[in-house]
């Protein structure tokens, strides 16, 4: 991977950037496509879109959210400790003992606090604990000593960044979805340097928000570009760890290529230009199985307006919803490869009817 492309990985997954606060993640994102794009504009809503040729007719949309899960304030009491509520869907028995940040007037840290197992009862450590059991303690003795630097609705994630392990491995707090996030300006770069987009097309790449809470913003960008096919990417549960099973959640691995989403959330149009483009290229995919409709922006690309031809790539990660998420470089990268070669394949001739 070149040393710019994997300096933008690492500012995207570091940066803080929970549902409705994403505006840090969509700084990074707007200063990185500039180059690429034809035009860059950011909507009402947050969302950030870099355009190749936004005056052709054929338009595909290209989205990956870049909000991630977090916690906000919504109340301190008189002794100075922070009560949080989840932004977006979490595990509680993550964040005991973690070390967090604090994203107020100034950065601030602290640490979730709980009862001590010494003081709890025997059926106290028979549960896991609710987050409304938790707190974040910043040190402070008094109210007015937080709110000096910490207002209600102030964001908190928790302190861990990127970091890579053995071979093409890396870790990091938000790779769901900064990672996809990463893939599409790297679709975009390949697309704007190396060219072969046929005439007619254009190419609307979204960093979408609030999609941890409801894909709010990918639902809206789609209304307003209105585009006739489009492709989201985001990670995916990787099954291939001990302790779950491939005939209950179907087999995805790390490091055997991009995921290509198939049910009803696919258009078979889409499905099959993108497996013929995986296999012209040599870019390893593997396919995932939904049944119904999916819980990513391609659902609500899918139903915008009167219907979007819509595909759905993926990258396997471990441990999701964690602050040590785990994924393939490599799978980024082929990944990317594979969202630029669909955009490749499309003319203002295809017919994405069923």
């Amino acid at each position: 991977m070149r040393a710019e492309s994997i300096e933008f990985l690492k500012a995207l997954a570091n940066v803080p950037s929970p549902s409705g606060y994403e505006q840090g993640a969509a700084k990074l994102y707007r200063e990185y496509a500039q180059p690429f794009a034809d035009q860059v504009s950011t909507d009402v809503h947050g969302n950030v879109t870099a355009t190749l040729n936004p005056d052709a007719p054929m338009k595909i949309m290209l989205t990956a959210h870049m909000d991630e899960i977090g916690f906000i304030v919504h109340y301190i009491d008189d002794s100075g400790l922070l009560y949080i509520s989840g932004i977006g869907g979490h595990d509680s028995v993550i964040p005991v003992g973690q070390r967090v940040w604090v994203h107020g007037r100034e950065r601030i840290a602290g640490i979730v606090g709980s009862k001590a197992i010494h003081l709890l009862d025997e059926e106290e450590r028979k549960k896991k604990p609710k987050l409304t059991d938790l707190w974040v303690d910043v040190g402070a003795t008094s109210r007015a000593e937080v709110e000096a630097a910490i207002q209600l609705g102030d964001v908190i994630t928790y302190q861990y960044e990127f970091q890579t392990l053995i071979g093409d491995r890396a870790t990091a707090r938000g790779f769901d979805n900064k990672a996809g996030l990463f893939i599409v300006a790297e679709a975009l770069r390949s697309l704007s340097q190396d060219g072969d987009l046929r005439s007619g097309i254009g190419v609307y790449a979204v960093a979408s928000v609030q999609e941890e809470i409801g894909s709010r913003g990918a639902r809206t960008a789609a209304f307003s570009i209105a585009p006739q096919t489009g492709l989201a990417v985001d990670v995916g549960h990787a099954i291939d760890y001990p302790g779950v099973s491939k005939a209950r959640y179907g087999q995805l691995d790390i490091g055997k290529g991009p995921s290509v989403s198939r049910g009803p959330n696919t258009n078979p149009v889409v499905f099959a230009l993108l497996t013929e483009a995986a296999r012209a290229e040599g870019i390893p995919f593997q396919v995932s199985v939904f049944p119904s409709a999916t819980p990513t922006d391609a659902n609500a690309m899918q139903l915008n307006r009167d219907g979007m031809a819509v595909g759905l790539l993926g990258v396997a990660i471990r441990y999701m919803h964690t602050p040590c998420e785990l994924l393939s470089l490599t799978d980024l990268q082929n990944c990317a490869r594979l969202m630029a070669a669909y955009c490749r394949r499309i003319t203002p001739e295809t017919d994405f009817t069923p």
